[in-house]
């Protein structure tokens, strides 16, 4: 027997829907009932506890009111002892003077001795009562006797009937004495109970227990307590819904709390809810009145979350079912409409199809789907022979129709075996269309070849022109300089860049272009490099720092050409789209692959565009940048790119707006082998290193490094310690036998016989302007070696000379050191001024310079050279010494 399947039909679905919507919404209310219920039962039980309490204070007060009528007010003395006072602070307004100040006694009207000292026995009672109690409590005693009205209370009274007089105390006394005096003139009530009261000042609640005590001959007693109960109210419960009422019923008192529970009354009076619980042995009847909008917002406050979860499962109940039966279940008016536009559809894509296309019914013998060419060839067809036909033939054959080619596929379907499908081809129609597209194919690669034969041609016949005009404003530029013919000379170079360009880039598509590779060294690239690009960073004001990571004589196996090609295409660009800061090249090779050429160029322009970058991909695809001079080429990227890749590397350019470009070129350039030089170039020269920029002293002393020679800085030379040439960027710290470094100069050139600027991104230029600046420090050295001994000797080994200099001079040179080293300027421009002017008596003419040369230093405050100075004055008196000695 087969199992029982629920249909999932649309009114199954809605009845499931309905029946959870339902269930949904009693738990709700079962929760809601449960909830409202719980809180009623909890605000009896709180009302039977302060109904009980309410009760015990009732109790205690009428013990205490018997308490004070019998023992105090009967057995008080005749006349007070002397210690008793009392202060009158109005007309018949009495305060009884008294040490313990827990209440305070006032007497109203006309009194005799005895009721002075009845007053303070009742004070002192009450301050052993109301000893611990924090809330307000009064008593009022009505006295038969004299009809005066005593007074006790927690509360301030001498100081409230004096400072608001006639006011809260007045009002208060005059209220209770009349209610009191009522109490008196009722024979048939001896005990009776105000309704619940509050305090303005203090916002406290209280009701009032009045007891009468009749004596014969005399007025009525009248005891009255005000009895707080803000102590007893939960805080949960506001005191505002509490009323003292009477109580109807009578219900009588009993113990149990059960029984108490029960006891109480729960009614509606719109708009409240009443919860009366009866005080026994009392006709009072505690009633707490709580809003019915109240008690529904604390409901909902305290079920919010379920009932936002069981409102949540509604309204996904709701959605469900409107959804499934809109979309799913229940028949709609546009499905029908969407079945039409499917069928209309389908017939336009069947009747669109090259191909004809059939399918067939044989067991009702009708045409399900065909097409115009299909109809064209079904009644010259024979379906069922092509059905035998092309199950011998894995379902494909061969048929002629008028003289036409067709090849007919059939298939079986997989759903009706009785329906077929058949798919019928023109053959002859696809040969033509074969014939045609190999004939378009031919003109598309012959239409190359042309374009390709023509770019090729064109750059031939433009290069020889542009050379000659190129050459002949070089001539009419030096001859005759100008503005303009500059000008015209860089857009004409320009030009022929770029025909250069679309010359090579056609070689590399016709694969006519190869690598010639060959050795090569990257330094002398960089030095061709910078000369090249000179001109336009003069034009431009802009800043290049070459940085060669690797060693300056290292030679690479590549294409010379092509890399030169790379960076000078890139590093012209770069000019072009900075308008201001530096351009920086940085050569080096990955530690893991020695044979890879990492190249960066930095700028700091102001970055590419998302067209301009598009240029990588595709040449002249978007617009380039430009400066005032020119623009830059659209096919610039594009042939860097197609070179690396020649070449065996890639390139990557990132650009940021407002930052500038970096241009990463890889390039595989494996490292020849070297020969071990025994001694290098400049080995055994000592160069003094005095640059500001950290880049450039970097790149100074890797390239003075590598080619042998001994660097230190300032802070790394110690006394007596010389140098043979110094180096320096800035020009106020020339000294003889000085290099001043730059980037805006073309090689080398001569600021004096001494002292030389050099550009130092061209390493070759660097080292021309050393060697030609060693040769003539030693062609000096050997013509005025002799001479200069012969004087000084002769000045110095003098009769008397040498011991004056031996005494003096020495230990004026430990105080250069010492005033050198604490900073003391004033002391050590004298100790200079002396030793100059010991030098000048031994016509010693280069001590006395380098003493000259000690002060105007000292003058300027430049400590670098005080230190270096002094160095060379201790070393040039020790050399004396030694020639002394000997």
């Amino acid at each position: 027997m087969l199992p029982y399947k629920f249909p999932l039909t649309s009114g199954n679905v809605t009845r499931f829907f309905v029946m959870f919507i339902l269930v949904l919404l009693l738990a709700s209310g079962f929760m809601i009932h449960n909830a409202v219920n719980a809180w009623l039962t909890d605000k009896r039980y709180a009302m039977v506890d302060i109904a009980h309490t309410m009760q015990k204070r009732i109790d205690t007060y009428r013990f205490a009111t018997w308490q004070i009528y019998e023992n105090l007010a009967a057995n008080a003395a005749g006349t007070p002892p002397n210690s008793l006072q009392e202060t009158r602070l109005r007309p018949d307004v009495y305060y009884l003077e008294k040490t313990r100040r827990k209440t305070e006694s006032l007497i109203f009207g006309s009194h005799d001795s005895s009721t002075l000292d009845m007053t303070l026995r009742m004070s002192n009672y009450l301050d052993t009562l109301w000893g611990a109690e924090n809330s307000t409590w009064s008593m009022y005693f009505l006295n038969g006797q004299d009809n005066s009205l005593i007074l006790v209370s927690t509360l301030p009274l001498k100081d409230m009937a004096t400072r608001y007089k006639e006011s809260a105390i007045s009002n208060i006394v005059d209220a209770r004495r009349a209610e009191m005096l009522q109490q008196a003139n009722a024979l048939d009530e001896r005990e009776s109970f105000s309704p619940l009261r509050r305090f303005t000042w203090q916002n406290d609640h209280y009701f009032t227990v009045r007891t009468t005590f009749n004596q014969p001959g005399h007025l009525a007693t009248v005891v009255a307590f005000d009895l707080p109960i803000n102590d007893l109210i939960p805080q949960n419960m506001p005191l505002e819904y509490f009323q003292l009422r009477q109580d109807a019923n009578g219900t009588p008192g009993s113990s149990d709390p059960e029984d108490q529970a029960s006891s109480t009354s729960v009614t509606l009076a719109n708009p409240n809810i009443n919860i009366a619980a009866s005080l026994t042995s009392t006709p009072l009847q505690l009633v707490y009145q709580v809003p019915v909008v109240g008690l529904i917002v604390d409901t909902l406050r305290n079920l919010m979350w379920p009932l936002l979860a069981n409102l949540a499962l509604l309204l996904l109940s709701l959605a469900g079912l409107f959804l499934l039966r809109q979309q799913s279940l229940r028949p709609s008016e546009n499905q029908s409409a969407e079945l039409d536009s499917l069928r209309v559809l389908n017939d336009e894509i069947v009747s669109s199809l090259p191909v004809g296309l059939l399918v067939y019914d044989f067991a009702n013998n009708r045409t399900i789907i065909s097409n115009k060419i299909a109809e064209h060839l079904l009644p010259h067809l024979n379906l069922q022979k092509i059905i035998n036909m092309s199950d011998q033939h894995q379902g494909v054959l061969q048929a002629t129709v008028n003289n036409e080619v067709y090849e007919i596929r059939h298939a079986r379907s997989v759903l009706s075996p009785g329906t077929q499908i058949f798919m019928m081809r023109d053959q002859d129609r696809e040969l033509l269309v074969n014939k045609k597209l190999q004939k378009a194919q031919q003109v598309l690669d012959k239409s190359h070849q042309t374009r390709q034969q023509l770019l090729h041609n064109l750059g031939h016949a433009l290069n020889r022109p542009l050379d000659n005009v190129i050459a002949r404003l070089q001539a009419i530029g030096e001859t005759h300089p100008a503005e303009d013919i500059s000008e015209i000379l860089t857009e004409s170079q320009a030009l022929s860049r770029l025909v250069d360009d679309i010359v090579l880039l056609n070689r590399l598509e016709t694969h006519d272009w190869a690598p010639d590779a060959g050795s090569f060294t990257l330094q002398s690239v960089l030095d061709d490099l910078v000369m090249e690009a000179l001109p336009s960073l003069r034009r431009k004001g802009l800043k290049l720092v070459v940085s060669n990571r690797l060693n300056s004589d290292e030679s690479r196996y590549g294409d010379r050409r092509a890399i030169y090609k790379i960076l000078t295409t890139l590093l012209h660009y770069s000019i072009t789209s900075t308008s201001w800061g530096r351009i920086s090249v940085e050569a080096s090779h990955p530690a893991d692959r020695p044979d890879l050429l990492f190249i960066e160029i930095v700028d700091t322009g102001a970055g590419l565009l998302v067209d301009e970058m598009g240029n990588t991909d595709f040449p002249f695809l978007g617009e380039t940048s430009q400066d005032r001079f020119g623009q830059a080429s659209g096919l610039a990227f594009f042939l860097c790119k197609q070179l690396c890749k020649q070449l065996g590397g890639q390139l990557d350019i990132v650009s940021r707006p407002d930052i500038g470009t970096r241009y990463s070129i890889q390039i595989h350039a494996p490292q020849e082998q070297q020969h071990v030089q025994e001694e290098k170039l400049l080995e055994g020269l000592t160069t003094l290193i005095d640059i500001t920029v950290d880049e450039v002293r970097k790149i100074v002393v890797h390239q003075l490094e590598n080619w042998g020679a001994s660097c230190m800085t300032p802070d790394e030379r110690f006394s007596g310690q010389d140098h043979d040439v110094l180096v320096t960027d800035d020009p106020v710290r020339l000294r003889p036998w000085s290099l001043l470094l730059t980037d805006d100069e073309t090689g080398f050139s001569a600021l004096s016989h001494d002292r030389y600027r050099v550009n130092f991104n061209i390493s070759s230029a660097m080292q021309d302007a050393l060697m030609q600046l060693i040769e003539q420090q030693l062609a000096q050295d050997e013509s005025a070696e002799e001479p200069e001994e012969d004087q000084d000797s002769a000045q110095l080994f003098a009769p008397g000379y040498f011991q004056l200099f031996v005494d003096t001079v020495p230990d004026d040179v430990k105080r250069l050191y010492n005033e050198a080293a604490e900073g003391d300027m004033s002391s050590l421009a004298q100790t200079a001024h002396r030793l100059k002017g010991v030098f000048a008596m031994l016509n010693l003419t280069p001590g006395k310079q380098l003493c000259e040369t000690l002060e105007q230093h000292i003058t300027e405050c430049d400590d670098s050279n005080i230190k270096n100075t002094t160095g060379e004055i201790d070393h040039y008196v020790n050399k004396l010494l030694l020639q002394g000695n000997q």
